[in-house]
């Protein structure tokens, strides 16, 4: 195939969406998908799992005559982020070219932006993350710091140097493998004003950037793919006893995959950095900055920084503009169409569901979690509430329904699903098991008006799923304000509430009779036994009972 049918098979118009062409020594046509961080990595997973340089192009290679091509989606996706992170966007932006030589760089110069990125001048508030990682979503434990945002540009990825075989059954090679599947993907670097003053706050900005990426679709999100990447730039300011200030120079540590790593890293810092101006009195000046790796396994585990290398100054790069990529020029109806597109984020939905609807803080990151299972949660309660269920009850028992009933089917699916892939394998979410808004508001209305049990209500969202060879077809239907005849299903399986008091009189009789201990034990006074014979009462009544009625008459008819 020619590069121009590969671009057209690829994004449908002939301006292209891609930063380069399709993978053509792949024969494969890339999924566009813009990956963010500080910086964050491929745009196109169609590489993952395979071998080295298996998924490569004219471009990247470096070959005479390739050109690359602006990629549209990856430049509406890293509008959406900036958006998010409450930057401006440029109306005029180019491509640079950033000149160095490395081994995964054949073209001897990577695409990037130098002096006019596509996002700038953003500011966000972040809460903190606890030692193990957990966020203050709600901020009412470390509050939120406001931290700024100095841009974010569009480049493109660079390979990567094997120094073992891939998949890690070959043990170590003599010299490296230089694998260029990755390169030419679009990155999103994110940079930070230096407004940090703990790794927590870091963390916490780090998770919140993941979730807002995950949100608005421009990345998955999945640090063990290498989808994100975290590059502080630490030091410190020190107060002398003679009320001098100084400051150590800044450490950049590379290439951190995990919020661990980042923590650590930083921590690590913190705490060395004092340490060694004892020992050599350097002081922060300009070429002076040291590039830094991390080493987890270092100290007994605890881990540790190692020296890189200096840092080169801008101006080494040799910046000029790419004369091969026009700039792109953002009109402010092109901004308005993506700003349209821009989700709630995470944190304000965490809060808001805490506050208005009474759920606790894990109920609420749970939801909140995947935007999909987010959206059809609130969807359900707008259906629940049209048809009369109070607001705040129908955010109470749909929670109860995903939380409970979704959660337990989503989770036997991943597990399956890990068992068959390996422990990099996606989980399912409960938005994909296939039950549409519609189908969970009537489920809640069904519960809430008594006609069916908590068991009946599981079996029946059970009977609403999809398998799971239709799960990924599934999620687009789930928001629809139809829905299957739910309460027909409920009626042909048996599971609607029977209301006839001779029945019910025939069930309490005979579990009282079945059940004597338990029964002695009630008219004692003791009402933890009445459980035993309610759960004899709903077995004989095979589903159909009332719990709460059934209860009641067991009591009454024991103790009068």
């Amino acid at each position: 195939r020619t590069r121009h049918e590969l671009l057209l098979q690829a994004t449908g118009r002939e301006a292209g969406q891609h930063l380069h062409p399709a993978r053509s020594a792949a024969r494969r046509v890339p999924k566009p998908r813009a990956e963010e961080g500080t910086p964050a990595s491929p745009a196109w997973s169609g590489f993952e799992g395979l071998g080295p340089n298996e998924a490569i192009d004219e471009v990247v290679l470096g070959l005479p005559g390739a050109l690359p091509v602006i990629n549209r989606e990856a430049v509406e996706r890293a509008m959406r982020v900036g958006m998010m992170l409450g930057c401006s966007v440029a109306r005029w932006t180019k491509w640079d070219r950033k000149g160095y030589f490395y081994p995964d760089l054949p073209k001897g110069y990577q695409i990037s932006q130098y002096d006019l990125p596509l996002c700038f001048d953003g500011a966000v508030d972040v809460p903190e993350a606890d030692g193990a990682g957990l966020v203050d979503w709600t901020g009412e434990k470390g509050g939120f710091a406001r931290i700024g945002i100095i841009r974010a540009h569009l480049e493109e990825d660079a390979g990567k140097l094997l120094h073992e075989m891939p998949g890690g059954g070959g043990g170590a090679i003599e010299g490296s493998i230089v694998d260029l599947n990755r390169a030419g993907t679009a990155l999103l670097e994110v940079v930070t004003a230096p407004d940090f003053t703990s790794a927590g706050r870091c963390v916490g900005f780090a998770q919140m950037l993941r979730q807002m990426c995950r949100y608005c679709g421009a990345s998955e999100g999945v640090l063990q793919k290498g989808h994100m990447r975290f590059e502080p730039n630490v030091n410190c300011v020190l107060t002398l006893e003679d009320g001098r200030v100084v400051k150590t120079p800044i450490v950049e540590v590379k290439n951190l995959n995990s919020f661990r790593s980042l923590r650590g890293a930083i921590e690590y810092e913190l705490r060395e950095q004092p340490a060694r101006w004892e020992r050599d009195g350097r002081e922060m000046s300009a070429g002076n900055k040291v590039t830094r790796g991390w080493d987890e396994t270092a100290m007994n585990g605890a881990g540790a920084t190692f020296v890189q290398r200096e840092k080169e100054e801008a101006a080494d790069y040799r910046y000029f503009p790419d004369p091969d990529l026009l700039g792109v020029k953002i009109d402010q109806a092109w901004q308005s169409r993506v700003r349209e597109t821009i989700p709630e984020a995470m944190g304000p939905r965490i809060v808001r569901y805490v506050s208005h609807w009474g759920l606790s803080v894990k109920e609420a990151e749970a939801l909140t979690g995947e935007r999909a299972d987010s959206d059809l949660y609130e969807k359900a309660i707008d259906i629940a509430a049209e048809k009369g269920a109070p607001r705040h009850g129908a955010a109470r028992g749909i929670a109860n329904l995903l939380l409970q009933n979704g959660a337990k089917r989503a989770n036997e699916r991943s597990a399956g699903r890990i068992e068959r892939e390996g422990q990099l394998a996606r989980p399912v979410i409960v938005s994909e098991l296939g039950v549409s808004a519609a189908e969970l508001a009537e489920i809640f209305l069904l519960r809430d008006a008594g006609k069916i049990s908590a068991a009946g209500a599981d079996e029946l969202f059970g009977a609403l799923c999809v398998g799971e060879d239709e799960q990924d077809s599934a999620v687009a239907g789930v928001m629809a304000s139809t829905a299957r005849d739910v309460g027909a299903m409920a009626q042909q399986r048996g599971l609607i509430i029977e209301r006839d008091e001779n029945a019910m009189a025939a069930w309490v009789a005979q579990a009282i009779a079945e059940n004597a201990k338990a029964a002695e034990d009630v008219r004692a006074g003791k009402d933890q036994a009445v459980g035993r014979i309610v759960g004899a009462a709903m077995k004989l009544a095979a589903g159909k009972g009332d719990a709460a009625a059934l209860r009641e008459a067991i009591i009454r008819t024991l103790r009068g």
